[in-house]
């Protein structure tokens, strides 16, 4: 099969001439995802496929003819798909499977985006000059087009490209803006180019949602405040207020929040709100995350308002972020708030949820409400973390309710919550800061029993409040050392 080909006067072909579409020799190709990749592939495409891995460019038309297979539209595509690595060979392989039949768009797209990004740009352009003759060009090619010559920063090319859409009978229309617009964004620090193609394009094709959400997230990824806002109100003005396009509001408020302008960001969320325009659920779990970071629990109760008054459910996930930085900073009310709203939202509270909230609890010696919230914790069988309980107990010796110390230590004992070595050590050391050595002994003998391990500092703490207590107390330290001494033997 052979493609009607163009001299290049310029970067562009402008006089045609009949030659075979080929691929330079010094070409050095990228590397694709192969037929390896793709376990799933029906015997006739792996077949294929290794003969183009294999054989040859200039022994493999024979090789293909060998093989008795006649590949369908659907093979053909699938080879292609695959062969981006063997440029010269995938061509090979088109020309000699257009005997069967008329390759489909969707394959002659795929040998243009395979030439293009092999960047043999001269080759893509005979193949779509026979495209053209075979009626075949849409924008779909285009956009493979723009893509390569993008990736490889020939913007100029690119442009030149949109410019010859009509002589390729395709539509110079917004779809076709935005794709090239889209494929300049997405290369890094290109917004001058974009900006430079949407400020001389705009007044002859106008702008739509998509267009504005296109230039806005690359404001967004090189984190141009000003640049943002002007789109935006340019954006306003031009296609108005629309709940479809969220993903523009969703970029324009994450630039404000990364820039850290958070109130300027909330009262733009305001005014959204008022026109029925909210961001989506990914704007507030990113922009939660970022105020978590941040440990800005002043943001953070008003973003989420505005989020489920928007009637966007949150997740577990948000839940406990949220949760997790108002425990942070010791708003108890609001985290028990939260605690209590989740579930109406088909959020349930798990182990991190309620260990967040009982640690706060404890950090902050409310020993009332850490005895309350123990009580509910086991109830709904989510206990505290070990380390949790070490804190716990240690908190309550401390501040005078030695008996709810006592009763955790017996939950942890009893359910064999984690390692309870810490939480053994605390209570023994609290009891003894209390004078309670009779209890410290019969608890200490179980923890022996038990093969829970009692520290070398508690043991020595131990032996102090002991001797002071007399003989009789010093002889039932002895005995309580001599066991202790024979579990570390």
């Amino acid at each position: 099969m052979e493609v009607i080909a163009e001299n290049q006067s310029s970067r562009l072909p402008t006089k045609s001439q009949n030659q075979p579409l080929s691929i330079p020799d010094n070409l050095q190709p990228q590397r694709f995802p192969t037929h390896l990749d793709a376990p799933d592939i029906s015997p006739a495409v792996r077949t294929l496929c290794e003969l183009l891995t294999h054989v040859s460019p200039h022994d493999l038309e024979p090789a293909l003819s060998s093989s008795g297979i006649i590949p369908t539209s659907d093979d053909i595509q699938q080879v292609i798909s695959f062969s981006y690595n063997q440029p010269s060979s995938a061509i090979k392989f088109f020309r000699w499977a257009g005997r069967f039949g008329k390759p489909s768009a969707y394959a002659w797209n795929l040998i243009v985006d395979l030439l293009g990004k092999n960047q043999s740009f001269e080759s893509m352009w005979d193949a779509m000059r026979s495209m053209k003759q075979e009626g075949l060009l849409s924008i779909a090619t285009f956009v493979c087009v723009f893509d390569n010559y993008c990736s490889v920063h020939r913007f100029s090319e690119a442009t030149m490209s949109f410019d010859v859409l009509e002589r390729y009978g395709v539509e110079q229309d917004v779809v076709a803006v935005n794709s090239l617009l889209s494929a300049i964004c997405r290369e890094d620090n290109q917004m001058s180019v974009a900006v430079e193609f949407f400020d001389k394009i705009k007044m002859k094709i106008p702008p739509d949602e998509d267009t504005f959400t296109i230039l806005l997230e690359g404001w967004e990824k090189e984190g141009n405040l000003a640049k943002a806002k002007n789109t935006f109100g340019e954006m306003i003005v031009k296609v108005g207020w629309s709940p479809k396009n969220i993903s523009a509001y969703d970029a324009f408020l994450t630039t404000l929040v990364h820039g850290s302008h958070v109130d300027e960001a909330l009262k733009f969320l305001h005014v959204m709100k008022k026109n029925d325009c909210l961001p989506g659920l990914k704007f507030f779990s990113n922009t939660l995350d970022i105020l978590v970071k941040q440990n800005d629990s002043t943001h953070v109760i008003p973003l989420w308002d505005t989020m489920v008054d928007g009637g966007l459910l949150p997740n577990l996930i948000m839940y406990n972020a949220l949760i997790g930085v108002l425990c942070n900073n010791n708003d108890v009310h609001n985290a028990f708030r939260f605690l209590d709203e989740m579930v109406f939202h088909g959020a349930f509270p798990d182990s991190s949820t309620y260990n967040m909230i009982f640690l706060c609890l404890v950090r902050n010696k409310r020993v009332s409400e850490v005895g309350k919230f123990f009580v509910e914790m086991i109830k709904n069988e989510w206990p505290p973390s070990s380390s949790n309980s070490a804190a716990a107990i240690r908190m309550l010796l401390e501040n005078d309710d030695p008996e709810m110390a006592i009763d955790i230590w017996n939950y942890m004992l009893e359910y064999c919550v984690s390692t309870p070595d810490e939480s053994a050590n605390e209570l023994l050391i609290g009891l003894c800061n209390l004078g309670r050595l009779v209890e410290v002994k019969r608890f200490a003998e179980t923890m022996l029993d038990r093969r829970i391990n009692i520290f070398d500092l508690t043991m020595n703490k131990l032996k102090n409040e002991f001797y002071r207590k007399g003989r009789s107390f010093r002889d039932k330290y002895h005995s309580l050392s001599r066991r202790w001494k024979d579990t570390k033997s």
